[in-house]
């Protein structure tokens, strides 16, 4: 009798050993993929980043969410009024989005708060004011951008730390999904 009870504890111990291994095995075969699926797209694909300050306002305002697609660069160089979020040693630490205004080889300067691009203003409907503040000719490097936030009063860009190279560019500002009011594809 005491050789069929510990035989039963013994069973017993298996099978709860063998639920918990399989329940085990289930965990890891879920939430590892999906951990390395989260990874993939946020190296490669696209990734949440949020607004800080009001350098891209009355576009954008602190503490509003984005979505940034990180593809689309690796086909093609950024376009004039493409929103980026690049990095720039020279600013600090953290990520600045900015809006691209000057391509490689153009010659761009600010008179009377306009930006001219090789002698011929440029036409931006996103500005709600024009910026108070000129800036001498200068020509774009090749492989750079020169970017400028929208409030221009207001903005840590390309005239402080000259044109940014393509390769601190992270991605392109892509879509606003909070706050709930803002939730759309950006311009």
């Amino acid at each position: 009798m005491e050789k069929f009870q510990q035989d039963t504890e013994i069973r017993k111990r298996e099978s709860v050993l063998r639920i918990a291994l399989r329940w085990l095995s289930e965990v890891v075969e879920t939430i590892v993929p999906a951990i390395l699926i989260a990874l993939l797209i946020n190296l490669f694909l696209a990734q949440a980043t949020r607004v800080y300050g009001q350098s891209m306002e009355p576009n954008l305002h602190s503490d509003q969410r984005l979505v940034v697609e990180k593809l689309s660069y690796t086909f093609h160089e950024p376009q004039r009024g493409d929103i980026v979020i690049l990095q720039v040693p020279q600013a600090g630490s953290g990520l600045l989005i900015k809006r691209v205004i000057g391509l490689a080889g153009e010659k761009l300067e600010i008179k009377g708060g306009k930006v001219y691009i090789n002698e011929q203003v440029i036409e931006e409907p996103y500005l709600s004011h024009q910026s108070q503040r000129d800036m001498r000719a200068t020509v774009v490097p090749p492989k750079h951008v020169f970017v400028l936030g929208d409030n221009r009063g207001f903005s840590n860009d390309s005239r402080s730390f000259g044109a940014a190279p393509l390769d601190n560019i992270v991605g392109r500002a892509w879509f606003s999904y909070w706050p709930l009011d803002q939730v759309g594809f950006l311009e």
